[in-house]
């Protein structure tokens, strides 16, 4: 896991999710990957065509077809090529020390799944370039990446601004202990002022979760607040985001938890929609 993949697919929040990842490049101390995929035309193959438009005398019909294709493919190619230099450009200027540029063809979420390996965080934009007419659409391939990537992914919101504090949304469970050890471990939020906070009852035994989770944290050098606050999950991390002017959003995609639930379940498009900061999920 030794790349940071920023996902650049030429739309306006491309510099932003650049700035991201050059951010994150930096903090992990590993090269960054731009990577931009040329997803298949949702338009009919050359079998389709021959098939509808026969042969004959409408033959050349389908080699105008087939060389406007060919024309178009190669449109694709050169326009990501330049989507590509442009982020690379950007990327150093910002500081990125070093650079790498990826064109896939096919599935974005296939390509990640193919480079999962050797990576080591994902960085996405959460509107695609589909959607720039509407502030409130979620970019196309974010929840499906969220459900299927293994490794933990920033969602850029935004212009971004390199974080000064984070929040992690913390329930007790051991997946989310494991995710604190992972987090203490890490360099990608070293320097960064710690919220922990658990959303519902202040009992004896959460108390005591929350409390072995900032000393785990505290002891990697992370200078931490811990909190229990009264509520459903999603009012109680909105409010205290607000509150408490919280730069980063760190959650867990828990399997069986409130948390999961919450976040990878019914509620992601709310969620993501209705920050108006960064989210980092991790898995």
């Amino acid at each position: 896991m030794t790349n940071v993949i920023a996902c650049i697919d030429g739309s306006s929040l491309s510099e932003y999710v650049t700035s991201a990842s050059v951010w994150a490049a930096k903090q992990l101390s590993c090269p960054l990957i731009l990577l931009h995929s040329l997803e298949k035309d949702e338009s009919r193959t050359e079998e389709d065509l021959s098939g509808s438009i026969g042969f004959g005398s409408r033959e050349h019909l389908l080699d105008e077809l087939v060389e406007l294709d060919a024309k178009r493919a190669k449109l694709a190619l050169e326009h990501g090529k330049m989507i590509l230099d442009n982020a690379k450009s950007y990327a150093l200027q910002a500081g990125a020390k070093q650079v790498a540029q990826l064109q896939r063809h096919g599935d974005l979420v296939e390509s990640l799944a193919e480079l999962e390996e050797d990576t080591r965080l994902i960085v996405l934009g959460r509107l695609g370039d589909h959607h720039t007419m509407n502030a409130h659409t979620i970019g196309s391939h974010i929840e499906r990446v969220a459900r299927s990537q293994h490794r933990p992914i920033l969602i850029s919101i935004g212009e971004f601004t390199p974080p000064k504090n984070f929040m992690i949304a913390y329930d007790g469970r051991e997946a989310a202990d494991n995710a604190i050890a992972r987090i203490a471990k890490s360099p990608l939020l070293l320097g960064l002022k710690c919220h922990l906070v658990m959303a519902g009852d202040d009992t004896p035994g959460r108390r005591e979760k929350l409390e072995a989770a900032q000393v785990m944290l505290e002891e990697e050098g992370f200078q931490v607040t811990a909190s229990i606050q009264a509520g459903k999950i999603y009012p109680v991390l909105t409010q205290y985001r607000d509150d408490h002017n919280i730069d980063l959003m760190v959650m867990g995609a828990y399997a069986h938890s409130k948390v999961r639930q919450f976040f990878v379940g019914s509620n992601t498009s709310k969620m993501i929609i209705e920050s108006n900061i960064p989210l980092l999920i991790l898995r």
